[in-house]
């Protein structure tokens, strides 16, 4: 995508205050200095994102790393100097932390686990649709910050000696609620910026963030666990807040409020012009029904773009109270923001929305019980196995990479998951089997599990999101990004839920039907997409493509 700069001036309100001050600097210091400044705004989107979404689930870790020392068996605990116990006092449960001192401790954490993804699943449907109607800027900044201040009210629970389970939950479910503001809001500021060419790789590198603010959070989590959990909060919900207030001094989350605006839209028309008439000495008639996110194809009256070709959207002037989707196309300028109904209508958007149900169960119940299963199946301590399980986010980082390329490659997002999924059933059973055998042996095996369990999920939130929300169905309406993002996560962020639940009732009767569990989701996920899978072979097989 190229654009065009034009002045911005100085007292736009839609320019953060930043930036301004920036460009005052600029103009007043080195006033000959001439830079890219579109290059440079890209960059700092994606950066800026980047960081933002990383602190998002940096906030997310600690409670799956503070678990293991929350209730634990005391009795191998060594008592702190000058102090004795009583009689009256358990010696297995004495360095517990209440209400989590009980013989129901599995199941008060699948409670906090739930509190928090089912409140974050509902509240993402209501976010993708406020999203599309207020300034992103403010909607992300307003949504860190108040995620940082639950994640900090989690820890002081223990500065002030709270052991209420009504007030865990509590901040639970309100950190759930604001941390939704995150997906819908940097892939919309994303896609905004960028192009459709490469996007699976530029979504795919992106889409690390997950990772990184994973493996963060982790190894923040785990330097406090042992010594005052409480820090394994209260930092990373400082960081979130810091952040959240520098996102709101430089993030430009619309190409027009800062004049930049697209050189190609006559060329746009031009192409149109001439794909409606080659369509019209086409004797053949393209099933309607068969859709591969990312291509292109002609259906009765309806011109589908193929992934790489130009961008149809043209941005237009936005300010603070206008839609978030700030590019209207060139052939519809008036759209309207799309509801629930007409996004579920978009083909695909059910079947990948279902696909991602089961593929973010498995990823969220690894991302919350990993560090626990790595404790309780080996001799390691709670922060070696903090620190051994962001190896399995290390490995989403190279499947994210992985699916997005092989995405660009064949134009097959659904059959690049499909064959990540079908690959992960036999290694999750590999990785229970022989995972505990040797140090080496569960490094490997949690790294390639990694790789495969995050690969179709990174996909299906990113890349294919973002495809589905510009379906060539919509006729030029790109007021329908954050919903179909919202949709989809949002749907996938209930099996997020459900997942960690169903781990914390199944744990007790034994790891292995954990597993098991992972396993049926995973092969289920691979069977939802079988139709889309399907369809892009045949499709490939007939090459029906317009170059």
């Amino acid at each position: 995508m190229r654009f065009a700069w034009r002045r911005c001036r100085m007292s736009n309100p839609d320019v953060p205050i930043g930036v301004r001050s920036l460009q005052f600097l600029s103009a007043h210091l080195c006033p000959r200095l001439r830079i890219n400044r579109p290059l440079c705004f890209r960059f700092s989107v994606l950066a800026l994102t980047y960081i933002a979404y990383c602190c998002y689930h940096l906030t997310r870790k600690p409670i799956s790393v503070v678990k293991s020392v929350l209730h634990r068996n005391c009795s191998t605990v060594a008592l702190p100097k000058g102090v004795l116990l009583s009689d009256a006092i358990d010696n297995s449960t004495w360095c517990d932390y209440p209400p989590f001192d009980g013989p129901n401790a599995s199941a008060l954490f699948g409670t906090l686990d739930s509190a928090f993804l089912f409140c974050y699943a509902a509240a993402m449907f209501a976010s993708g649709f406020i999203a599309e109607r207020v300034s992103l800027r403010y909607f992300l900044t307003f949504g860190m910050l108040f995620s940082g201040i639950f994640c900090y009210l989690f820890g002081v629970a223990k500065t002030y000696g709270v052991h209420s389970m009504a007030y865990f939950v509590f901040v639970q479910a309100m950190a759930g609620i604001f941390q939704t503001t995150g997906w819908p809001g940097v892939v919309t500021v994303v896609g905004r910026w960028f192009g459709k060419s490469k996007r699976g790789l530029i979504f795919g590198i992106w889409n690390s963030h997950t990772s990184i603010g994973n493996i963060l959070g982790s190894l923040i989590a785990a330097n406090y666990v042992e010594s005052d959990w409480s820090r394994s909060f209260i930092v990373p919900g400082l960081i979130m807040g810091v952040c959240g207030f520098i996102l709101f001094l430089f993030l430009v989350d619309s190409p027009d409020s800062v004049g930049c605006t697209e050189r190609h839209a006559e060329r746009r028309r031009d192409q149109y012009s001439r794909v409606e008439s080659n369509d019209s000495t086409d004797d053949s008639e393209p099933d309607d029904t068969d859709i591969i996110v990312g291509e292109q194809e002609v259906s009765g009256n309806v011109v589908r773009p193929l992934r790489g070709s130009i961008n149809t959207e043209v941005t237009m002037r936005a300010n603070e109270r206008s839609p978030m989707l700030g590019g209207a196309p060139a052939l519809a300028a008036n759209h309207e923001a799309i509801g629930f109904g007409g996004a579920l209508r978009i083909p695909g958007v059910v079947e990948f929305s279902l696909c991602l149900f089961f593929s973010k169960l498995v990823s969220y119940t690894f991302l919350y019980w990993l560090p626990l299963y790595i404790q309780s199946s080996t001799t390691l301590g709670a922060e070696l196995s903090a620190d051994l399980s962001t190896l399995f986010d290390v490995g989403g980082i190279i499947g994210a990479i992985a699916a997005g390329i092989l995405s660009d490659y064949t134009n097959m997002p659904a059959s690049t998951c499909s064959g990540m999924l079908a690959v992960a059933v036999p290694m999750l059973l590999v990785y229970q089997h022989w995972g505990t055998l040797s140090l080496p042996v569960n490094i490997l095996l949690l790294f390639v599990v990694g790789i495969l369990v995050n690969g179709p999920y990174a996909l299906i939130t990113t890349s294919v999101s973002a495809e589905l929300g510009q379906h060539s169905c919509l006729e030029g309406n790109s007021k329908a990004l954050a919903t179909v993002t919202a949709i989809i996560d949002g749907t996938g962020s209930i099996g997020a839920a459900v997942g960690p639940l169903l781990a914390g009732l199944v744990s007790t009767s034994g790891w292995e039907n954990v597993f098991y569990m992972l396993m049926i989701s995973d092969v289920v996920a691979l069977l939802l997409l079988v139709r889309l899978v399907m369809k892009e072979f045949k499709r490939r097989k007939r090459n029906v493509r317009i170059e």
